[in-house]
């Protein structure tokens, strides 16, 4: 193994601080609607999550080596400080979303930095595109509407097998099946996302020498990229979590439950095939189909409108941020230092506007004020048309 450089130790710890920011965003994923219906404290919830994650990191590099080998192409002269770039698009991206409360995908973001910065400094021959198309775009496409059909069925049956039972009991019981549920999330999530990091860092340590074509992460990447995804885990992306938790539909137990165990099932099958899957837009499809199958419930469709908004613009966004880092960058080290400085005050004037309205673990669950009043759009009012509302012994205060 060759030296390890200052630019490559640069890079490296640039995609660990990007797997910190993917810990947090995406801790919604697993624990948004198991912290909304009490099932546990928030604190409890992340810190769960946040052990399972780094456990999950070791269970598979399929996912890892379709980044460092399957969408980039090794041998078209990338260079480290274009996978910077990269990484740089992908932060931002995720921090602007993260501030908006908008559950859109760390692993695009990740994807479209590192298009956007391969496509300015070795062209269309550095992509493989026929691997973005199938290991990202056509799951991408797909995901949201199998997780969601898929929950959406499994409520229904849910509700089905359980009427006549006591609904406390019943609550409870779920509530009990919801923490197993998330726990399965965490440890999928762990399993996909963790190994995204693994496999920009195995990509830049291959185009730095420091590695030989086509090897598998070394121990040693594992086990930081899944100490970093399970560090911002338990940091808690609380703005993100009331959005999964209470802004797209209220769930109840049984709800979170069915939403949870499909989306779970989804992403393990994914990762085992190598498929980067996104794990939010599988969660929020799933959430989405769990607020469907409930008679009664309504989908705040505006909320959901501005998610996959934010869905379809990650991919292009974060390559144009990257895109402009790869220009900068390749000018030469005082180009990265540039590239550096700018991101990091970026990131400090996105960390200032989050101070102005704070969202913790003290007030994730309290009512949106732009829940309560958003106007009914026409989805909306043709469901609630339908479909009777649900006893106020049920659902307690109305959405």
């Amino acid at each position: 193994m060759e030296h390890i450089t200052l630019l490559i130790g640069i890079v490296i710890a640039t995609a660990l601080v990007f797997d910190f920011t993917n810990g947090f965003h995406d801790t919604a994923n697993a624990m948004a609607t198991t912290i909304s219906t009490g099932a546990l404290k928030p604190k409890t919830a992340v810190a769960m999550s946040a052990v399972l994650n780094l456990v999950g990191a070791f269970l598979s590099v399929a996912v890892a080596k379709t980044i460092s080998g399957g969408i980039i192409d090794e041998s078209a002269g990338i260079k480290p400080e274009v996978i910077f770039a990269g990484l740089v698009g992908a932060i931002l991206w995720n921090l602007i979303t993260w501030l908006a409360g908008l559950p859109s995908s760390s692993s695009h973001a990740l994807f479209g930095g590192l298009i956007g910065a391969v496509l300015v400094a070795a062209g269309t021959h550095g992509i493989h595109g026929e691997a973005v198309v199938m290991k990202v775009l056509i799951p991408a496409a797909a995901a949201p509407f199998v997780a969601g059909l898929a929950s959406t069925l499994a409520t229904r049956v849910t509700y089905r097998l359980g009427r006549g039972a006591d609904p406390e009991a019943t609550s409870r019981g779920y509530r009990a099946g919801q923490i197993a549920s998330a726990g399965l999330v965490s440890l999928a999530h762990g399993t996909s996302d963790g190994q995204k990091t693994m496999g920009v860092i195995t990509l830049t340590l291959i185009t730095g020498n420091a590695l030989a074509p086509n090897s598998d992460p070394p121990l040693w990447v594992i086990v930081c990229a899944g100490a970093a995804m399970a560090l911002g885990t338990y940091l808690g992306g609380w703005r993100i979590i009331r959005t999964m938790g209470r802004g797209l539909t209220d769930i109840q137990p049984q709800q979170g439950f069915a939403a949870q165990t499909g989306a779970a099932a989804t992403i393990l099958a994914s990762s085992h095939l190598g498929f980067a899957l996104s794990t939010t837009q599988v969660c929020s499809g799933a959430v989405m189909g769990a607020g469907m199958g409930r008679s009664g419930a309504v989908v705040r469709w505006s909320t959901a409108g501005r998610m996959v908004a934010a869905w379809v613009l990650t991919l292009p966004a974060a390559g144009l941020v990257a895109a402009g880092a790869a220009l900068l960058a390749e000018q030469g080290s005082w180009g990265v230092a540039a590239v550096a400085v700018i991101a990091l005050a970026a990131c400090a004037a996105i960390r200032t506007a989050a101070r102005r309205k704070p969202i913790t673990h003290a007030n994730v669950n309290d009512p949106q004020p732009s829940a309560a009043g958003e106007p009914q759009g026409a989805v909306t009012a043709a469901i609630a048309a339908v479909t009777p509302p649900p006893p106020a012994s049920a659902t307690g205060t109305a959405a």
